[in-house]
């Protein structure tokens, strides 16, 4: 392929227990997404979810079990994630709609929020997508972290006035779980220590204490060159 990425710079010591830290209970307390069907479902259902995370022993990978109210039903969504060897990178494919999705924690701290930016590319349309979520420990978050969440918007040229608030609806009790894994989801990490889809991205990670910023540095360096590489596009 015709295209030099530039290289991921990273300070991997402040992150280093990244995953075992960011493990556990989360809440999504709003979403941003450039999908109109996403986002018209989300204002159908504007509810925070309960996000439990956890490690699937002896593989690269961990689940996301979500747990919300749907046509007055309490269920639950499961979703395998594939680790990659940069902390606060995840991948994931959605069958269904034939869509390799890139997940990265932007900015996180562990005891209070966590930003999430979703970078997907359906195919064989090619399409893609941006999605910025934000997760809390608690059903509730401040207002300098909304403030944040509002930036990494900015900065991706979405508006913030679409962003989507999730409201709390009780607790949610599931009786049942709707499986979306499939076995596709089962990935190899070392397939995606590089983006599936075009990266425009330099990525840097920052630790300050119990704060871990993760690909702070969200600038483009594509250089589009006339350069061959040996390198072979993933199947997915």
């Amino acid at each position: 392929m015709f295209m030099l990425i530039s290289s991921v710079h990273l300070k991997m010591a402040g992150c280093k227990h990244f995953f075992l830290q960011f493990t556990g209970r989360w809440y999504e307390m709003a979403v941003l997404s450039t999908c109109p069907h996403y986002m018209q479902r989300k204002k159908r259902h504007p509810v925070i979810m309960a996000l439990d995370l956890k490690h699937v022993p002896t593989q690269h990978n961990f689940t996301m079990t979500s747990s919300t109210f749907k046509n007055g039903t309490c269920g639950e969504t499961l979703t395998v994630y594939s680790l990659t060897s940069t902390p606060g990178r995840f991948f994931h494919r959605v069958a269904r709609f034939g869509a390799d999705v890139d997940s990265f924690v932007t900015h996180i701290n562990y005891d209070e929020y966590a930003l999430m930016l979703q970078l997907s590319t359906e195919q064989p349309s090619g399409n893609k997508t941006t999605t910025v979520k934000l997760y809390g420990r608690t059903m509730s978050v401040s207002a300098p972290v909304l403030d944040q969440f509002k930036a990494l918007i900015r900065h991706h040229e979405m508006s913030e006035d679409a962003a989507i608030m999730n409201q709390r609806k009780g607790d949610c009790f599931p009786g049942k779980q709707m499986m979306e894994e499939s076995a596709n989801h089962q990935v190899a990490v070392s397939h995606y220590d590089e983006p599936v889809h075009d990266s425009p991205f330099d990525m840097r990670i920052i630790i300050n204490n119990r704060s871990c910023v993760c690909f702070q540095a969200f600038v483009p360096q594509i250089s589009r060159q006339n350069i061959t590489t040996e390198e072979k596009q993933s199947d997915v």
